[in-house]
């Protein structure tokens, strides 16, 4: 299997001898391994050959490239990314392991391709086709100790990205790996804040437990040791009362506190609102399980733009009466189908804000639950309807006009701050021409279609857009993160299905 196959045999990585040895640089090594590859092969060898192809063409080396990183080679079993950045070493890998979750839920277990990931942070020595030294052997070591389907990384990684991600850490401590003379830091990386807080809650409960171990100890010896001194004492002499020691503390009985959010990227964070016009709507009534709705008649529009080959070519579509919530969902909303256990995870966040870190399938649990408690149509709207509903009424760069203008959305660009962790409020700026709110910018937000690379064969008549890399979905709106030209409403992207990710949202819509 190459020079990854000698990795785990222990022999060191050098390169060949001969000519001129590489550049030396910096960089984020992904090391990757399929677990259980031999029985895989015994299992089905022409069957596992193809399927493991298949994921390198359309998974691996498109989901590297798409977080700028470079694939080395692969080995049969497994293959070797550098990337430049630490954050996107991680989030490619956290992509991988989160994609082959849905990849594999239709097959049989046994049958399962499952990654194990090391990343590491190191010198490599670069020759034109293939990265050496101790920084690719590393990773490849924390790929060796890593579960099937889990992540790990080194400790010199999680300096760089503890801050960075929506996501957990969990410590491993020092590690003595093969063939590396000093110990290694490991963490391993808990994709979601949901995961991390589960974790947080168990070490809280064992905490809590043996602190009320303690405490019960502490107080059984002082009930034993006031006991043995009565005993002593002459019978006429008045018993003490029962020593306070003797009652359960009220420490050991508290219910331990909700966990934080994992990082400081989870946490909700009080940011500064920017003046809001006098149109604009307060948000949604707290009581407000259900989202409020906006009707809208339908009606014919050019989809699309010439500002970018996804956008074109320019076509007309005609939409039919349906309506689209007000607002994003806000966290509130969502949790409501979380308290209900119909939504994957419990949302961080004030209870107005927009939900946020939601993959399309998360999307498609809340709609699924909100169809079936209201017994109404909800649904994700389709492109074309929400490209219809975010200009609306206008052909216009933006919906206010062919210029970027503040105060009319939430943006890098747009007088906002990129650098808060959380959006803000839904409903502070104006409302668009159709009286829906947040269509531009705030939060990214799913649709229903699957993803196509531009509009050639797309449907005249707003409806789903089915087929094309359904291993992808189209996400609309840019989020408080991005710069301008992403809140305009022709402007379209993709995001992997099963994928969360801390800017990404959804709003729904609703048939008549």
């Amino acid at each position: 299997m190459g020079e990854l196959r000698d990795f785990r045999s222990g022999k060191s990585t050098t390169p060949p001898s001969g000519g001129d040895i590489g550049p030396r640089r910096l960089a984020a090594i992904v090391a990757g391994d399929i677990a259980g590859y031999s029985r895989l092969m015994q299992l089905d060898e022409e069957g596992t050959h193809k399927r493991v192809k298949r994921l390198e063409r359309d998974l691996i080396e498109p989901t590297i490239t798409e977080h700028h990183g470079k694939l080395v080679k692969t080995t049969g079993d497994g293959f070797i990314a550098m990337f430049d950045s630490p954050v996107e070493a991680v989030r490619c890998s956290i992509v991988i392991q989160q994609n082959m979750v849905g990849r594999n839920a239709a097959m049989p277990r046994e049958f399962w391709i499952e990654y194990r990931l090391g990343v590491n942070l190191g010198d490599v020595i670069i020759e034109p086709d293939d990265i050496y030294g101790d920084g690719v052997n590393v990773a490849s070591r924390l790929e060796g100790i890593a579960a099937p389907g889990e992540v790990f990384i080194s400790g010199g990684i999680y300096e760089q990205i503890k801050h960075k991600l929506v996501c957990g850490y969990e410590s491993l401590g020092d590690k003595k790996v093969k063939n590396i003379t000093d110990p290694v830091r490991v963490y391993r990386v808990l994709p979601d804040a949901a995961a991390f807080q589960r974790t947080r809650k168990r070490r809280e409960t064992i905490l809590i437990t043996l602190l009320g171990l303690a405490i019960a100890i502490i107080a059984g010896g002082a009930l034993w040791y006031m006991l043995t001194q009565q005993r002593g004492k002459p019978a006429d002499v008045a018993q003490a009362p029962p020593s306070q020691a003797a009652s359960p503390s009220p420490a050991a009985s508290q219910t331990p506190a909700q966990a934080p959010s994992p990082v400081p990227s989870a946490a909700p964070t009080q940011q500064a609102s920017p003046q809001v016009a006098p149109s604009a709507s307060p948000a949604p009534a707290a009581s407000a399980a259900e989202p409020e709705m906006v009707s809208l008649q339908g009606g014919s529009f050019s989809m699309g733009s010439n500002d970018d080959p996804s956008e074109r070519p320019i076509h007309r579509v005609t939409v039919k009466a349906f309506a689209m919530s007000k607002y994003p969902v806000t966290v509130r909303e969502w949790n409501a189908c979380a308290a209900a256990k119909a939504c994957g995870f419990t949302a961080a966040g004030k209870d107005d804000s927009p939900v946020t870190n939601v993959s399309w399938s998360d999307a498609k649990q809340y709609v699924t639950w909100l169809a079936e408690r209201t017994k109404k149509a909800y649904r994700l709207p389709s492109e074309a309807e929400w490209e219809f509903a975010a200009r609306g009424g206008t052909q216009t760069r933006y919906w206010w006009g062919d210029q970027m203008q503040s105060g009319n959305a939430a943006c890098k660009d747009c007088g906002g701050d990129a650098g808060a962790e959380q959006p803000l409020k839904v409903g502070s700026f104006k409302a668009n021409p159709f009286g829906l709110y947040d269509m531009g910018g705030g939060v990214d937000q799913w649709v229903e279609d699957c993803w196509h690379r531009n509009y050639q064969g797309a449907p005249t008549d707003g409806a789903v857009w089915s087929g094309g890399d359904c291993a992808s979905h189209v996400i609309r709106s840019g989020s408080w993160k991005n710069d301008a030209r992403y809140v305009r409403p022709a402007n379209r992207d993709s995001y992997d299905t099963n994928v969360r990710y801390p800017t990404h949202g959804f709003r729904v819509a609703l048939s008549p």
